[in-house]
This record gives C-alpha cells, sequence and structure tokens, in this order.
C-alpha cells in the first residue's frame, strides 16, 4: 500500500514516517486493517524531527523523537491513526491518545549483521561494530570489550550498507551492525543476519518486535480488531518496568516477556553503560490470579532491580 500526498474523503489515514521501515511496518498494519474491517486505508508520511536531525538519539532525547511529530499530526486531525514501532514509544501516556491496538508480536531478538559471515565472538579484536542503542553498546562492551562500538544513525539500507556495500569509503565500513531482526525481516533483509542473538543472554527492548496502533481517544473501535491479547500482555509487563523505573525508553534496560501455559514470565536486566555491570530480575505469576498480571510482575521485577541498586546504574528519568 503506496503512501499518498492527497487523501480522498472517506479514507481512513494511518500516519507514518517516511522511512522504508515505517513504510513496510504500516503498510503491512494498513492491510490487516482493511481486510478486518473493511475499511478503505491510505497512508499519510509524516516527517519527524529523528528522521531530520544527524544527532544521536542520546543527545535528541531518546527513541521517542520519532513519536512526537506522528502524534502530533493525529491530535490535529492530519491523519486518524499512527503506527509506532512500540520499541520506540515512551511509556508514559499521551493526553488525548490511546494505544488502540498491538498486533501479534514478531521475532524479539537482536540479529548480527556482519562481512564474510562474522559472528559476535568470530569479530576480529577492534572490529568496528555500529549501533545507535545505548542498550547494545552495554551490552556490546559487556560481552565484546576487545572491539570498537561506532555510534550511528540511518535507516536500515544505510546502516546495512556500511557493512555490505564495498564501494563505501573505508573510513565509514563497518565490520558488523546490530539490528532488530523484526525491522529486518519487514523489509525482507532476513538473508543479511549472520547471528541471531539470544534473548536469554541479550535481552532486548522492551516492546521490540511489536508495534502500536495509536487513535485519538474515542476511536478505539476502528482499530481494536487488530488487538493481539497476549502480545498486548507481555509488552505491557515490559514496559512497566521502564515507567516504574523511571528510565527513558533509550536507557540500557532490556526486558522481555511471555506467557506460556497461563504464567506470565518476566526478565528485566539493567546494565552499566559501559558494560562493567548488569543487575538482572526474573518474576512469574498466573494471568488468571491477578487483576493486572502486567503491572502485578514488572513491579515485583522493578522492585528487586532497585533493591539490587539499579538506580545507581540508571538514575530516575535518565535518558542514556
Amino acid at each position: 500500500m503506496t503512501p499518498s500526498p492527497s487523501v480522498a474523503a472517506g479514507t481512513f489515514r494511518i500516519g507514518t514516517r517516511g522511512s522504508a521501515l515505517a513504510l513496510a511496518q504500516t503498510g503491512i498494519v494498513a492491510k490487516a486493517l482493511a481486510a478486518k474491517t473493511g475499511l478503505t486505508v491510505e497512508l499519510v508520511v509524516i516527517s519527524t524531527e529523528g528522521d531530520r536531525s544527524k544527532e544521536s538519539l542520546a543527545s535528541l532525547g531518546g527513541t521517542g523523537v520519532f513519536a512526537s511529530a506522528l502524534r502530533e499530526a493525529l491530535i490535529a486531525g492530519e491523519c486518524d491513526a499512527i503506527v509506532h514501532s512500540l520499541k520506540d514509544l515512551p511509556t508514559a501516556p499521551y493526553p488525548g491518545l490511546v494505544i488502540a491496538a498491538i498486533p501479534k508480536r514478531e521475532d524479539a531478538r537482536d540479529a548480527l549483521v556482519a562481512r564474510d559471515g562474522l559472528t559476535m565472538d568470530t569479530l576480529p579484536e577492534g572490529a568496528r561494530v555500529g549501533t545507535g542503542s545505548p542498550r547494545r553498546v552495554a551490552q556490546l562492551r559487556a560481552r565484546r570489550p576487545d572491539v570498537e562500538v561506532i555510534d550511528i544513525r540511518g535507516n536500515i539500507d544505510s546502516r546495512l550498507a556500511r557493512v555490505l556495500d564495498e564501494t563505501t569509503p573505508p573510513e565509514r565500513r563497518l565490520d558488523a551492525v546490530i539490528l532488530a531482526a523484526a525491522g529486518l525481516g519487514r523489509i525482507g533483509r532476513l538473508g543479511a543476519i549472520t547471528e541471531y542473538l539470544s534473548i536469554d543472554g541479550w535481552p532486548t527492548a522492551p516492546g521490540q518486535g511489536a508495534l502500536a496502533m495509536e487513535v485519538r481517544a474515542g476511536d478505539e473501535k476502528k482499530v481494536q480488531s487488530l488487538d493481539h491479547k497476549t502480545t498486548r500482555i507481555v509488552v505491557d509487563a515490559e514496559r512497566a518496568v521502564l515507567a516504574i523505573l523511571e528510565a527513558g525508553c533509550a536507557a540500557p534496560i532490556g526486558a522481555n516477556a511471555l506467557v506460556d501455559d497461563g504464567l506470565l514470565f518476566l526478565s528485566a536486566r539493567v546494565y552499566a553503560t559501559d558494560g562493567s555491570r548488569r543487575i538482572t530480575s526474573s518474576h512469574a505469576l498466573y494471568v488468571s490470579d491477578v487483576k493486572d498480571p502486567s503491572i502485578e510482575v514488572a513491579t515485583s521485577v522493578a522492585r528487586d532491580l532497585l533493591d539490587s541498586g539499579a538506580a545507581s546504574l540508571v538514575p530516575p528519568g535518565s535518558v542514556l
């Protein structure tokens, strides 16, 4: 489904960033919504500060910078819904807006894309590894302190080119980049992956692999057919850890949850930015035993993390 600069009356307009990944994932949601509801759906491309700026995500204020322009456009009536990568969405509610649908989650893992089929363990000493994520930086420094971590920006294709395109100038060449497997899948680039990084040893961003559809309050019923109950429970638990710790969505925190036979299991890990320390907590409960299982299990995990000194690694309110 292609974006339209001018949308006909009577259509349902979904706002999206203009990157290849954003267009691909919004297109997936739009197609599913049209199939479920019979609505005529069009995409509206919205430019964000995060897309325009060349500064690092940390200096811009974290990945929430991508959501702001989309939300302003939705409030202003320029579109009827917006689609986010849930991992990029701040945990604080936005006045007047509601996350009305979270479709079924895709692969939550990170993936390594390296030259010559290299893996995390076979990268040579001094290898140049690119990422714009403080969490991934901390994880890299913990697992491979001998590699050089390069702060990078740009869309997926431009990041991949720094590893795979032989015409890239030598000073910009990288030996590897770390990206979300789900994003690579959505743009058809799974073949570039040289290693999937295990969730157990490499926890990912809360909500990674999931998309969120946000609408103005009162319009929830228009998109709720796309909501996947189990996905919402697990990603709400992961994001609640961030919210309780009052950490920014770009903080060096990994969290992953799953529901198995009615049991909600949540594990979260907080890293020192230099990878020198990490604190992990895990808890589980039966979804049917409590009114709000996501908040209950996240509260237990967050309390353990704070009791173990997480605040000394990630000061409250930080966006690292």
